[in-house]
């Protein structure tokens, strides 16, 4: 009986289905290693800070100034001045005196301030900003207690009122990359499948009609 050849070389249509399928695959391996880098552990590391509640000490400007940058357009950028603002808190979980920040990103950015205003380009509005802020923490707030969020291993003396990451963005940082990577292979073994049936039902028409 003679050997029956079928071809197994991929149309057009299937060849471009596997190169969508690897491109989606290396798309979300890289997505996973970059929003793991970026992301990820910032973000593991912004939830190991505990919550405390925290009772405002004092609330002061400290009469230091300090550069932001504003933008004013596409090509035009500046620097403007701001008050430093600094309000003390006691922190329950330790039992000391700390310094409250409004986020870890403004944390980083200007570890001897609490609060770093969105920048104008005039330095009166960034103090009228940074004025609004003080006469809220020193009236409104004054005595009350709120929550607060700190981390004793990495900065003991600081406290967030904000954590700038939670358990949303590391569930993002993995969800859409892994969505991407499974896409990509699913196309892939879906094509191969498809055209190895049809390879197998080739051959079988031609044993049928040899």
């Amino acid at each position: 009986m003679a050997k029956i050849r079928v071809s197994y070389e991929y149309s057009e249509a299937e060849d471009k289905s596997i190169r969508l399928g690897l491109f989606l695959i290396i798309c979300g391996v890289l997505s996973l290693f970059i929003l793991g880098f970026c992301w990820l552990n910032p973000t593991l590391q912004n939830l190991q800070c505990k919550t405390a509640n925290c009772t405002v000490l004092s609330v002061q400007q400290n009469g230091e100034m300090f550069e932001c940058t504003f933008t004013c357009g596409t090509d035009c950028k500046g620097t403007s001045l701001y008050p430093c603002l600094q309000i003390y808190v006691n922190n329950s979980e330790s039992n000391s005196r700390a310094l409250l920040h409004y986020d870890e990103q403004q944390l980083l950015l200007n570890p001897k301030c609490s609060y770093i205003p969105q920048c104008e380009r005039d330095n009166e509005k960034n103090s009228e900003k940074v004025l609004l802020w003080q006469d809220y923490w020193s009236k409104q707030i004054s005595s009350q207690s709120f929550i607060c969020y700190f981390n004793q291993h990495r900065r003991p003396e600081d406290v967030l009122l904000k954590r700038s990451h939670d358990e949303n963005v590391l569930l993002h940082c993995v969800l859409w990359p892994l969505v991407t990577l499974l896409v990509g292979i699913l196309i892939v073994v879906l094509t191969i499948c498809a055209k190895s049936l049809a390879v197998r039902a080739e051959a079988f028409q031609k044993r049928k009609f040899s």
